[in-house]
């Protein structure tokens, strides 16, 4: 039996397929879930998880019917760096609310399971603030970030 992965073989596939998008340029839509299955030899369900990682990150999405397509142009940043900008964005202020759930996947076009993941990785970063009957509050302003 092989050994188990460390890092969780979901990761290690979605860091494959990220390195697969951009060595191939041209491909619009990704292989099947049940060819990467076979591929990789793994289930569905690590496949779908290293699917969200890539979602999560802006780099593909689901399309109904066609299966999941590569995002080209537009703004690569990852959804988390997308949502952390908020704050920035819309000069929001410690203690300010910060924007809705549905709002959110309005602004983004991504789905409330992705931004749920964000939000949840913010507020264990400390920026968002949960308040019950109120919703998420800026608890923070983020760091700086240099990017290219």
């Amino acid at each position: 039996m092989p050994e188990a992965s460390p890092r969780g073989t979901y990761l290690i596939i979605a860091e494959t397929l990220r390195s697969e998008i951009q060595v191939e340029s041209g491909r619009d839509t990704l292989p099947s879930e049940a060819d990467l299955m076979d591929s990789h030899s793994v289930s569905r369900n690590t496949i779908r998880r290293a699917l969200k990682v890539l979602e999560a990150e802006g780099l593909v999405e689901s399309a109904p019917g066609i299966g999941w397509r590569v995002v080209r142009g537009g703004d690569r940043r990852s959804l988390a760096e997308r949502m952390t900008d908020v704050i920035i964005e819309d000069s929001l202020s410690a203690g300010d609310t910060y924007p809705s759930e549905a709002k959110l996947c309005e602004r983004f076009d991504a789905s409330r399971t992705a931004v749920r993941r964000v939000l949840a990785q913010m507020e264990g970063n400390g920026l968002l603030a949960t308040v019950h009957g109120k919703g998420r509050t800026v608890r923070a302003l983020p760091p700086p970030i240099a990017r290219p």
